[in-house]
């Protein structure tokens, strides 16, 4: 079976210190792996998983140094 995994952009997955959602997701799509199905991740590129990686933006906006465009309109 193909399988979309869409994960929230705040934390890293699996995450570094917390995150639930993220890290069900983690595991979730991991054991949909194992299990053999077509499992296709969107998340941050620091996302760590067996399934195919689709890449949202370079980091998890919460480890991301730069500011947010809201903070530079100031």
């Amino acid at each position: 079976m193909k399988i979309a995994q869409v994960t929230p952009l705040y934390e890293a997955v699996p995450p570094r210190l917390y995150g639930g959602t993220e890290r069900v997701v983690a595991h979730l799509t991991d054991a949909l792996v194992d299990l053999g199905h077509d499992v296709t991740l969107f998340a941050s590129a620091d996302a760590e998983t067996r399934a195919r990686l689709i890449p949202v933006r370079d980091q998890a906006i919460r480890l991301d140094p730069a500011p947010f465009k809201s903070d530079l309109a100031a």
